[in-house]
């Protein structure tokens, strides 16, 4: 039974990894001919213009990879401190009988549809942030703040367990030596959770990278570099849900391009967040 179970789980993590490479390899065979065509100045070219009839057209990903970037950055700044803020109280401060259904309640935020998040914000805070900052409402800080709280409930849950971790006679020591309870939160309790807090960020990070259909309602899917937080632009996934149906050729090409280079990063931030975890146990 030992040797069935050792198999069973070589095979599956050996498929784990040959479907990584396959999804790698099957967006490096189609985006070919745009890498070919453009190579790396695609990712520092404004321009996305389909050709007509034979011509094939220009395009880059410098906008989608620019709102993909800034819309994540405001999520995180948005949500971080509030996430690091519900896991302290969980942990620390809320009474026993809170403690159960608060936590209940914010991980059911992680069950709700990304799509109705996007319904959501498109009816609230869009209106909210048309009536302080004019224009439609929609654009890049509606679909942040938006993305921020669809990324909380990850976050909050990781950093919680984390900090549950903390031994109590490391509290109880700082707590008998005059200690207060920030200063016990601040001095033992963050920096012994400091590896699941930095794991739950980079986690929450890359779930924000690849979020289509709630952003697709509220960033506006507009070509154009954001001047302000509030311009509409437009994103990685939100450009290749919108468009992808349509796509021919080297536009099709080019999506494909898009789409490797969202893999290359979510990869990449997923990679940092395991191999940080490692060292961090091994030390």
């Amino acid at each position: 039974m030992g040797k069935l179970f050792r198999n069973f789980s070589f095979l599956s993590a050996t498929l784990s990894f040959f479907l990584l490479v396959g999804i790698f390899i099957v967006l490096v065979m189609y985006a070919k001919d745009s890498m070919h065509e453009f190579g790396w100045h695609f990712i520092f070219n404004d321009v996305w213009e389909v050709g007509e009839d034979d011509e094939g057209g220009v395009f880059g990903g410098l906008i989608p990879i620019v709102g993909t970037l800034l819309g994540t950055l405001i999520a995180m700044v948005v949500a971080t401190p509030i996430a690091m803020g519900i896991a302290i109280f969980l942990t620390e401060v809320a009474p026993d009988f809170l403690i159960k259904p608060v936590s209940i309640s914010i991980e059911l935020l992680a069950a709700i549809p990304s799509i109705i998040y996007g319904m959501w914000g498109l009816f609230y805070f869009a209106p909210i942030v048309q009536s302080f900052f004019g224009g439609s409402g929609m654009g890049l800080l509606t679909a942040g703040l938006v993305l921020a709280i669809m990324i909380i409930p990850f976050m909050s849950a990781i950093t919680k367990d984390a900090m549950n971790t903390t031994p109590d006679v490391l509290k109880e020591s700082a707590y008998a030596m005059g200690a207060t309870k920030f200063e016990v939160i601040k001095d033992v309790i963050m920096p012994y959770a400091k590896g699941g807090i930095i794991g739950s960020i980079i986690l929450a990070l890359g779930r924000a990278l690849g979020e289509t259909m709630a952003v697709a309602f509220l960033i506006g899917s507009v070509m154009q570099i954001p001047k302000h937080i509030t311009d509409p632009t437009t994103s990685i996934p939100v450009l290749l849900a919108n468009n992808f149906a349509e796509a021919e050729d080297l536009e099709l090409s080019s999506m494909f391009y898009l789409a490797l280079i969202l893999f290359v990063v979510s990869f990449i931030i997923i990679s940092t967040a395991k191999f940080y975890f490692l060292g961090r146990k091994q030390k």
